[in-house]
């Protein structure tokens, strides 16, 4: 499987993790190098975006305090 081809017998989930739905083959994302799959493509999407927000919470929180201009 190449690294950008999502197929829906390779996700780690059968259903979403939103709605405990099936998921749908439209659906797919790919997190932490893993397939996971959602219902439909809002759902992976709400995913996405909160994968987002976490990532730059962390991110954020981990600049050191004389980058942020605190000493």
């Amino acid at each position: 499987m190449s690294d950008d081809t999502l197929r829906i017998e390779d996700a780690v989930n059968e259903t979403c993790p939103w709605s405990g739905k099936p998921i749908a083959a439209d659906s797919l994302t790919r997190y932490r190098g893993e397939v996971v799959g959602f219902c439909n493509p809002g759902c992976r999407d709400k995913f996405e975006a909160a994968i987002r927000h976490f990532e730059k919470a962390i991110a954020d929180r981990d600049v050191p305090l004389i980058a942020k201009g605190i000493e």
